[in-house]
């Protein structure tokens, strides 16, 4: 893979792993898995994010519950058919894994660099307390003509600035991975709780 398409795309998450492993597919005899990392925010609270990892980088069948790594990788997306609709489903895809022994530096733990093309007109809205917030949705091309979508969420004047944007400008964003929770409405009496994964931007800049 192109060191180019690596650079418009990628993650790296420090924290405490906090599930154990369960199979997601298998691509050419290779099985990936996914697992849930605890990432502490400076605040206390803790985003859960979804890595995707293959068998070849660590022993699924191991207990690793507990234990601080470093993974550096890509955000991905894909569409999960549900009955009659998809669902756009986003983890971190590992290309590397180093445990930790000990980890203090939290200003590090989550750091995200993507470069892409907006390609839904951005939702901009403002907070009943006055803050700006702008959506953005962002597609980042992998090789082989695929791309991945990645929600992205702006505040303050970098949500003006992104509110300007149309759909194709391209778009680097610097920031952080977050997870989100959310009550879906299923039907009138139904409601389900979902988590939301989407890239909390700290700077953002047009590169056309």
């Amino acid at each position: 893979m192109s060191e180019k398409m690596i650079e418009n795309n990628k993650v790296s998450v420090i924290g405490e792993i906090v599930s154990g492993f369960t199979f997601s597919h298998e691509v050419f005899g290779e099985g990936f898995y996914m697992v849930d990392l605890a990432v502490n925010r400076l605040s206390d609270q803790a985003d859960v994010i979804p890595l995707m990892i293959s068998e070849r980088l660590i022993d699924v069948n191991g207990d690793y519950s507990g234990c601080t790594i470093e993974s550096v990788g890509q955000f991905r997306s894909y569409n999960r058919h549900e009955g009659t609709k998809n669902r756009l489903v986003l983890s971190v895809f590992v290309r590397e894994i180093h445990f930790m022994e000990e980890f203090t530096d939290y200003t590090k733990t989550n750091q995200i660099i993507l470069d892409g093309y907006i390609c839904k007109a951005p939702i901009y809205r403002k907070t009943p307390l006055g803050r700006e917030i702008a959506d953005l949705l962002l597609a980042v091309n992998r090789p082989y003509g695929k791309s991945d979508y990645i929600p992205c969420i702006a505040w303050g004047r970098n949500a003006r600035f992104a509110s300007s944007f149309n759909v194709g400008t391209r778009v680097r964003v610097w920031g952080r991975v977050q997870s989100r929770e959310y009550t879906k409405k299923l039907t009138e009496t139904e409601c389900e709780k979902r988590i939301a994964y989407e890239v909390s931007v700290s700077k953002l800049e047009c590169t056309e």
